[in-house]
């Protein structure tokens, strides 16, 4: 039900319509995004954590830099590429390219964390201070901040070289700001490392886990032990993690890799802001510890595990019928033909709304923060722009999705009115 990019009429090199602002947006999200990122570690390190104090709580100029902040981070980027180039798991073809072609990704990602999680253990075992993460999470986000501008200067700028049928639709319209925010080409390779695929699912993601045992180590080091709230953070963004990579295959389905460029958007989204942003309860926690009852606990670990089940199940059920539609499992739902000559499902979890896998989510990121209580809004803020994101993706798919399959999803969209809320949205 993912769109392909050689149907988007709004996204094409000549089209008028641009996504994100255009221009403006393009201009002024590489500014604000960062700057939210760093405003957000301060908040959450502050004794009020209060988004709504003024003046903000800056930190001194000599808190953003730490000379082994980026020591650590191209260290932990160059294991990555270390890992991804081992000949572990199987290697799967992607989506077929305008010019008909498939290109081939390794999918060891699964083998790349638990690598890892080993490696983090024989640090903890031989005595090193993963706790010391907590004071180097501002020179470190600063220090990403950094590499995804190098890194998307780079992708610009070689683009010019890359073949017309590599560029992507929607960041080849001529206008340098535009084009830089959502990336030129496609696929970006050098030689066979795909860098988009890489950064998707590599260093930014794993790390966020790394960030998040790293606070839990600080709190040991605080409290001497780690608090409940603090375990039931690390247990559900561990699983989500370790699920998004022992399903790897599906990512080369998403509109990430099959539609958008590789430019400043996407990097900036895998390197800072996934690891910075979507560990902000761990890091909170450290300074505003939470006292959970056993029957609280419970119920959050049921909406998590809700939520989970409602997005894994969700996942499956496409990913099985994308690759075998006369599979057993799914071999009786229903479907609408289109003129593409794919189905649209309509019955299953996705005739109960249009993206089940969306609710799941965000049943899950509520899961996430509500360890943390309800005496401050901060670690809520992944949950408000979650829904945001998710709701503006829909969006976009909607889009697409009418450009390509026309009166199949418009009777789609009547079959199956509500986009991500059952009965409310």
């Amino acid at each position: 039900m993912r769109p392909n990019s050689q149907s988007v009429k709004h996204r094409s090199p000549h089209g008028s319509e641009r996504e994100f602002g255009g221009t403006l947006g393009a201009t002024c999200i590489p500014i604000f995004l960062p700057l939210t990122v760093l405003y957000l570690i301060s908040v959450c390190r502050s004794p009020a954590a209060s988004v709504l104090q003024w003046p903000p709580p800056l930190p001194p100029g000599g808190q953003l830099w730490d000379p082994l902040a980026p020591v650590l981070l191209l260290g932990w980027i160059t294991l990555h590429v270390f890992l991804y180039s081992l000949p572990l798991g199987r290697v799967s073809e992607g989506l077929v390219l305008r010019d008909g072609t498939r290109l081939k990704y390794p999918i060891n990602g699964f083998h790349s964390l638990c690598i890892s999680l080993v490696l983090l253990v024989l640090l903890l075992w031989l005595g090193a201070p993963l706790g010391h993460l907590f004071e180097l999470l501002l020179p470190l986000a600063v220090c990403a901040i950094g590499v995804s501008f190098l890194l998307s200067f780079y992708l610009y700028i070689r683009s010019f070289w890359a073949p017309h049928h590599a560029l992507a639709l929607g960041g080849n319209t001529g206008n340098p700001l535009y084009d830089f925010f959502m990336g030129r080409e496609l696929n970006p390779r050098i030689g066979n490392f795909d860098l988009k695929y890489f950064c998707e699912l590599r260093p930014g993601l794993i790390g966020w886990v790394v960030v998040n045992l790293g606070m839990m180590m600080k709190e040991v080091e605080l409290r001497d032990s780690p608090s409940l709230a603090m375990i039931l953070v690390n247990s559900f963004q561990l699983l989500y993690v370790a699920d998004a990579l022992w399903n790897e295959e599906a990512v080369l389905t998403t509109m990430d890799i099959v539609h958008d460029g590789f430019g400043f958007m996407l990097v900036f989204g895998d390197l800072a802001w996934v690891p910075f942003t979507y560990s902000l309860q761990a890091a909170f926690l450290v300074v505003h510890p939470q006292e959970l009852s056993t029957l609280t606990a419970s119920a959050i670990v049921a909406l998590n595990g809700i939520g989970y089940y409602i997005f894994r199940k969700s996942n499956s059920q496409k990913n099985q019928f994308r690759r075998d539609p006369t599979h057993p499992s799914v071999s009786k739902l229903e479907t609408i033909a289109t003129a593409t000559g794919k189905r649209l499902l309509v019955s299953g979890w996705w005739g109960l709304v249009r993206h089940p896998n969306y609710l799941g989510d965000l049943l899950m990121a509520l899961a996430w923060s509500l360890p943390c209580g309800f005496s401050h809004l901060l670690p809520y803020f992944y949950v408000v722009y979650f829904t945001i994101l998710l709701i503006h993706r829909e969006a976009r798919d909607e889009r697409q999705c009418r450009s390509k399959y026309g009166l199949a999803w418009d009777t789609y969209c009547r079959r199956v009115p509500y986009r991500i809320f059952p009965y409310i949205y």
